[in-house]
């Protein structure tokens, strides 16, 4: 397990092979650091599957609109939803969209991030001012790199849990 040292700002997700613990940075994108607390803790994210998974980029989840078992997981309509939550501004930063962080995803409008976000597999500096950092994977990225391919995969990887670290440690 990663050295945790803010648990009620660490998240712990739990994938198929394995936890993730993501350290989030509530000091870059307090909004969407405090939004992914608030999902784990409603466990919107439990069972969400990974929806969009680009070889080289990076992997796409959170629709907890259309991306679960209990809401009839639909491959066509996934990475079209949100949460009951509004919106959020775009926070953006300096921070770069290096390998294992995590970026808000959104429309082509910047403040409609909502509940989806991707891990990024490699370097993407290209994303670098137009899509919120507000985490970073400090242990399991290994797990991260053996979720399926697929846009959609057709037998997607789902989160199993998503907790925030204070809360089961």
């Amino acid at each position: 397990m990663a050295d945790i040292k803010d648990p009620e700002n660490t998240i712990i997700l739990t994938l198929k092979d394995g936890e993730v613990v993501i350290e989030l940075l509530t000091d870059i994108a307090p909004k969407h650091a405090e939004r992914m607390k608030q999902l784990a803790r409603d466990k919107a994210y439990d069972n969400v599957a990974f929806h969009r998974v680009i070889e080289g980029f990076m992997a796409q989840t959170g629709d907890v609109e259309n991306g679960n078992m209990e809401n009839n997981f639909n491959l066509r309509r996934a990475g079209t939803g949100g949460s009951q939550y509004p919106d959020l501004p775009a926070e953006f930063s300096r921070i770069p969209h290096d390998r294992g962080t995590l970026g808000a995803a959104r429309s082509m409008n910047p403040n409609s991030a909502n509940s989806q976000f991707f891990i990024n597999f490699t370097d993407n500096h290209f994303l670098n001012g137009q899509y919120t950092v507000y985490g970073r994977v400090i242990a399991g990225m290994a797990h991260v790199d053996k979720i399926t391919r697929g846009e959609p995969p057709a037998n997607p990887d789902r989160m199993i849990t998503v907790r925030v670290a204070a809360d089961v440690l």
